[in-house]
């Protein structure tokens, strides 16, 4: 039986980076990762498939950097692990020992089995498997009528992606007043909902899905809690993810109310040697510090670098201690993006708060041909102008401001310490130096500490 001093239990961006991070700072050490498919998805580029990549093949992810750097990987399914003597079992029957042992299992797709219909054949989940989707993207090429269920970032891209083929009726069902309700305030929600609205996708929101009805066995339409009957042929489900903890639970690790697997701050479980890191593994919020649902490959590849760097031994502080939540996506040529506290949120947290919007273009003059139109609103504390959130929209570079806003959020930066924030500005890249609007919303938030 052959011996690892490490074991990475999945390949997804979690799983990667862990590897790849680890083997840079141990690489004396063994390591062997687990992957359940040859090929794996970039999580977040799923809904592109359907259009703008035109197939799975654009869209792969794999762990080559970790083999790269001297790393071992197998196509297998782990189905047992026995912590107390360091042993785990494939489902191709064989065993490894390992000295460390990290949980990477990500999260998988919510089946609604409160929604009768939710097995009927035509009805899809976005599942992070590449075989999965490859099936799905050839089936949905004959599919006219498709109803999507879910209007969150998933949801919405593919809804919107799908819409673009002119063969396509799409329709997507959200049972909250506005898309992105989870991710945005009330303001970005209502934006975000408004320019999916204005593209080829049939809208409905504040409505609940009762039934998928179907024939011979596949869906055939869904009805709502209007009475309104959606004919269809094909039914999507992006209602959410959870984490994918089976193999820590039959392991006899400890799991949160939120079902995902309990770590400290360096990502260690209550079992010596086990680890556990990304979508399965628990989150604490950065401004509640209390126990988050947040699944982005953003906060996964960053605790992942936290635990590949300490895995025998802390040797690197952590320097977060809390899940942000940093938020982007684009949807009919509008970006938007979110970080941290906003109206929503801070009601959850009963976080006072004190904001700013200004608008202004993302080139300077705004005549240019690609200029874009672009919002920020600021949230800082009311006690001493710490920077607590942000939401930013309208061009490309709403992603990266949200960036600096983040990093401004870990790094307590104050709406005064912005005032003196040195930037860098061009006519064709940036607003103009004169009204930069993460520095004009400081100044906003700052005339009314003032009052």
């Amino acid at each position: 039986m052959k011996k690892y001093d490490v074991i990475i239990i999945g390949a997804g961006p979690a799983g990667i980076i862990t590897g790849v991070t680890a083997k840079k700072a141990y690489p004396d050490k063994s390591m062997l990762m687990f992957k359940e498919e040859e090929k794996g998805l970039v999580p977040c580029g799923i809904p592109y498939i359907f259009h703008k990549l035109n197939g799975v093949e654009k869209n792969v992810m794999g762990p080559k950097p970790f083999v790269d750097l001297g790393g071992e990987v197998i196509t297998d399914t782990v189905i047992d692990v026995n912590i107390k003597d360091k042993i785990l079992k494939t489902k191709s029957g064989k065993e490894y020992r390992f000295e460390k042992l990290v949980f990477a299992t990500g999260s998988k797709a919510i089946v609604p089995d409160f929604i009768p219909g939710y097995d009927l054949g035509n009805v899809y989940y976005i599942r992070k498997s590449y075989n999965y989707i490859k099936q799905i993207f050839e089936e949905l090429k004959t599919r006219k009528n498709i109803v999507v269920i879910g209007g969150g970032f998933i949801g919405a891209e593919i809804a919107e992606q799908l819409a673009l083929h002119p063969d396509k009726k799409v329709t997507l069902v959200e049972s909250e007043p506005y898309c992105f309700s989870k991710a945005f305030s009330k303001e970005l929600s209502k934006v975000a909902t408004e320019v999916l609205s204005e593209t080829e996708v049939k809208v409905l929101t504040s409505v609940r899905v009762e039934k998928i009805t179907g024939q011979n066995g596949k869906a055939s339409s869904v009805i709502l809690s209007t009475g309104e009957d959606i004919k269809c042929d094909a039914v999507i489900m992006a209602i959410g993810y959870k984490p994918n903890t089976g193999l820590a639970i039959q392991a006899g690790l400890e799991i949160n109310k939120m079902g995902a697997i309990k770590v400290d701050n360096y990502e260690r479980t209550n079992e010596k040697d086990i680890c556990a890191v990304g979508d399965c593994s628990q989150t604490i919020g950065f401004l509640t510090g209390r126990m988050d649902y947040v699944m982005l490959a953003s906060t996964a590849t960053a605790e992942a670098r936290v635990l590949g760097h300490n895995l025998f031994g802390i040797k690197m502080r952590k320097s977060f201690t809390g899940t942000l939540a940093v938020f982007s996506t684009e949807i009919n040529g509008v970006a938007m993006a979110a970080a941290g506290l906003n109206d929503s949120n801070a009601k959850d947290g009963n976080i006072q708060f004190v904001t700013s919007t200004f608008s202004d273009f993302d080139t300077h003059p705004g005549a240019f041909e690609n200029t874009s139109p672009l919002t920020i609103k600021l949230y800082a504390s009311p006690s001493d102008g710490s920077i607590l959130g942000g939401e930013v929209w309208g061009g490309k570079s709403a992603s990266e401001i949200i960036n600096t806003i983040s990093l401004a959020i870990q790094k307590s930066v104050t709406v005064y310490e912005l005032i003196s924030f040195q930037i860098g500005t061009h006519p064709l890249l940036t607003a103009a130096p004169t009204k930069v609007i993460l520095i004009k919303a400081a100044e906003g938030i700052i005339a009314k500490l003032k009052k």
